[in-house]
């Protein structure tokens, strides 16, 4: 380590790292040295640098103020020690002059006194006053009251909740038997599930068969000319059509069917024969038109 930078005892110096504080440099130097000292030992050499000074000025400054207040602590027990000596002087003096002295009481005062002594330190009294012990047990009083209502309400809130405990560990014994019955429900169900899903799948496959055997069903229907006037309502119209031209061709043909019995007038029955042929044969022909049409009708 290097030693004490030269340019630093008068006045402000200034470095590389920035700009000393002439007073705090001599206030460090001040207390490392009366530090050192105190314990019989020298200042160890270093390099001053403005962020070791500032580091080691705020360590002094702190260092002196808790100086300060041990001090002023120090002194304060001093002071009660002294007043304690002329107190027990005084006591002593009292005792011998009553004949109450310790070199005159029995071992049972001693024990007594000594029982007292311990008593009033552990309650923390500045005397063995009567006053001073009823305080102390009033101030006892009041935190065992304390003590008491904070255990009491401890205590209901411990109850209040082991009664949480006691319902959440209900609640979850019944989840637990929920959860069991619904996987003894999901084995059970599983099976069947995957048979739906096989025989779903199995439709699916038919469904998109069908599909295409409508397609092409509706295909070669339009390649062979199928129109909406070729449905079953039409064709069941024209079936019907059929039955009344059936049914007015009927009488002709019985009529036709009764000119067989005719008198042997073969040139008059010939001409009604004719007559009747020629009407069957326009019906039929109206007929085959009627369907004819119905069948060759384009769409619209």
């Amino acid at each position: 380590m290097a030693g004490v930078s030269g340019g630093m005892e008068g006045g402000n110096g200034a470095t590389g790292d920035g700009v000393f504080d002439a007073q705090q440099v001599a206030d460090v130097k001040a207390w490392l040295r009366g530090a050192f000292e105190a314990v019989g030992k020298e200042v160890p050499e270093f390099e001053y640098t403005p962020r070791t000074v500032a580091h080691l000025h705020n360590l002094a400054v702190l260092s002196q103020h808790r100086t300060q207040s041990a001090t002023i602590v120090a002194a304060d027990l001093r002071q009660r020690a002294a007043e304690f000596r002329s107190q027990a002087a005084r006591i002593r003096e009292t005792l011998e002059c009553t004949g109450l002295s310790q070199e005159n009481l029995s071992q049972t005062g001693v024990m007594s006194a000594n029982t007292l002594a311990n008593v009033a330190n552990l309650l923390d009294l500045k005397d063995t006053e009567t006053t001073s012990y009823l305080m102390a047990i009033t101030e006892l009083s009041l935190k065992k009251t304390e003590l008491e209502e904070t255990r009491s309400k401890a205590q209901r809130e411990s109850k209040m909740l082991l009664d949480y405990t006691r319902k959440a560990i209900a609640r979850l014994t019944y989840l637990k038997r929920a959860l069991g019955q619904l996987e003894e429900e999901v084995a059970l169900r599983e099976g069947p599930m995957m048979q739906w899903n096989t025989n779903l799948k199995m439709m699916a496959s038919k469904e998109r068969q069908y599909l295409q055997q409508l397609a092409n069903y509706k295909s070669l229907l339009r390649r062979l000319g199928y129109t909406r006037d070729i449905s079953h309502g039409v064709l069941m119209a024209m079936v019907e059509h059929r039955h009344e031209l059936e049914a007015k061709t009927k009488p002709i043909l019985d009529t036709l069917r009764s000119y067989q019995d005719l008198p042997p007038d073969k040139a008059l029955a010939g001409l009604a024969i004719e007559d009747k042929r020629r009407e069957y044969e326009a019906a039929e022909k109206y007929l085959e038109d009627a369907l004819h049409s119905a069948l060759h009708t384009p769409e619209e």
